[in-house]
């Protein structure tokens, strides 16, 4: 959200989040909305992932998305639902609110984090923060400082700020005196774009910035839910508008069918655990035989694994390397900026900073690089999303100063570069594929807790509108490779087929066939 790919930027939907009181059994539950895929979201899914993926997945993290109002419906049956939303069958966020009285917040619900973090009233020097709601502390009477420094690292960028100490609520449910991020820094061209606020981490303490305490380990703490669990079900039906559901302190057997299957948390920071042999059409691909780690993340959109098994699958299924389109949407999103700066005499190695796509290291605009964390080991590297919009910004550049000296339009200009981004070669990364042979493509299977968990074709692949008529066809499957490997980042493409038990209290992680929305 490997983390090669489109950058997305998403345009003006609204959807809706629908807020129901906490019920008196400890246990409640958000809906999740629903929006369909277009060629502009998707780009979206892949800004800044998780950040223990860093070279191959900066991809599939943090989609952008609009924020909605909130209001009450009513109790569900199994305790009483607060609505989440849901776009483009990649991210599932809703709203939270911060101090007394609430100050809501459009957030993202993940479970590949473990910090809380808004956009803070303080936030002077970043555009981002002017587009989004900001945090103030001095309208709340149970607000209370805390000043101690945060940093946290995605990839393309870092959000920084300050501690502080609120009350936050989910719905009806308050969790007092919770410390949280008031960022007032944040990459400008990543969160400028994105239709949430921030991020609320469901992961555990071990890899809390600042050894914060998780909102969620503090609904347990104060006995806020029945039971130390959380469940998700996602819908992915786009053409339904609720989009699933979290529920926290129990699940809902309407949302699956059968029993989890449970394998234990192996290291505790993420939600990770040991997985075993992938197949291919029944055919075992024998490289994760004697086990591979996985992470079963709510925030990364796709399913992101070992480039050596990726690269076979894509060909099982005829897929081809979509980095043209890539390409071309850096020139339909910042094209135009670009020539504008070019024709203003700016320095040109300074640009692709400027408009937010590299970090200039004092010469030229450099990739932003990710922080990687498996088995509880910290590596940086750079590479995918970052790496790659960062590139094709420095490429466009020189393009564009050959042309301009050729005295070419804009429309000329812009034009040639498509037809350059035409001949780039296709590195691993997302990959396209013929929507017409979806029913001759094999089935993907992983094997988790001795049981197999299949993936159809019509689960595996996302369908993007292009045009008024036309649909391309993307592969699930991304590459990742990390020097702790192989990992498996198992996204919403997996979360969305098999209904997820998030077992706090017993330290494990559960698996059953997602039902159909009833």
């Amino acid at each position: 959200m490997g983390k090669r790919g489109c950058a997305v930027l998403v345009f003006s939907i609204l959807l809706f989040s629908l807020a129901f009181p906490v019920s008196a059994d400890g246990v409640f539950r958000i809906g999740l909305k629903k929006k369909a895929l277009d060629q502009n979201s998707r780009l979206a899914a892949r800004l800044a992932v998780r950040k223990e993926a860093a070279a191959a997945l900066a991809a599939r993290k943090y989609g952008f998305f609009e924020p909605g109002p909130v209001g009450p419906v009513g109790p569900g049956e199994e305790g009483n639902v607060v609505a989440l939303k849901n776009y483009m069958n990649a991210q599932y966020f809703g709203e939270i609110g911060l101090g007394s009285p609430a100050q809501n917040f459009t957030v993202i619900f993940d479970t590949g984090s473990s910090n809380l973090w808004v956009p803070s009233s303080k936030c002077y020097f970043s555009v981002a923060c002017y587009f989004h709601s900001k945090y103030k502390s001095t309208l709340s009477s149970t607000y209370e400082k805390n000043g101690g420094s945060a940093n946290i690292h995605y990839g393309t960028g870092s959000v920084s700020g300050f501690f502080s100490q609120d009350y936050v609520t989910v719905g009806e449910l308050t969790i007092k005196n919770q410390v949280f991020i008031e960022a007032t820094r944040e990459p400008s061209i990543t969160f400028m774009v994105a239709k949430f606020d921030g991020i609320l981490g469901l992961g555990f303490k071990e890899i809390s910035v600042g050894n914060v305490v998780p909102v969620w380990d503090n609904m347990v703490n104060q006995s806020l839910v029945k039971e130390p669990v959380f469940s998700f079900w996602f819908n992915r039906n786009a053409e339904e508008g609720e989009g699933g559901e979290i529920m926290f302190g129990g699940m809902d057997r309407k949302h699956f069918r059968g029993e989890h299957t449970y394998v234990p948390v192996t290291q505790k920071g993420y939600w990770q655990f040991e997985m075993g042999d992938v197949l291919i059409g029944g055919q075992t691909t024998g490289f994760c035989s004697d086990g591979c780690q996985a992470i079963a993340d709510s925030g990364t959109s796709l399913i992101a694994g070992p480039t050596t098994i990726i690269a076979e699958v894509n060909q099982k299924i005829g897929a081809a390397g979509v980095v043209s389109q890539q390409c071309k949407a850096m020139v339909s999103q910042y094209g135009e900026k670009i020539m504008e700066m070019l024709m203003e005499k700016e320095e040109p190695a300074k640009i692709c900073s400027r408009v937010g796509l590299c970090a200039f290291d004092g010469t030229h605009g450099v990739s932003m690089g990710i922080k990687s964390v498996v088995n509880g080991k910290r590596d940086g590297s750079t590479g995918g999303l970052g790496n790659g919009m960062c590139t094709y910004c420095e490429m466009a550049v020189v393009w564009m100063q050959n042309q301009l000296v050729q005295n070419q339009t804009l429309e000329q200009v812009l034009n040639y570069i498509n037809q350059l981004c035409e001949r780039l070669p296709s590195p691993t990364g997302e990959s396209a594929v013929d929507c017409d042979s979806l029913p001759s493509m094999p089935t993907v299977s992983f094997t988790i807790g001795g049981k197999r968990f299949d993936l159809k074709p019509e689960q595996y692949i996302l369908k993007v509108d292009v045009g008024s008529s036309a649909t391309q066809c993307i592969s699930g499957f991304t590459a990742l490779d990390v020097p702790q490997g192989p990992l498996w980042i198992l996204g919403d493409v997996f979360m969305g087929a098999y209904h997820t038990v998030f077992d706090y209290g017993k330290l494990r992680v559960g698996f059953a066939e997602a039902a159909a929305h009833i």
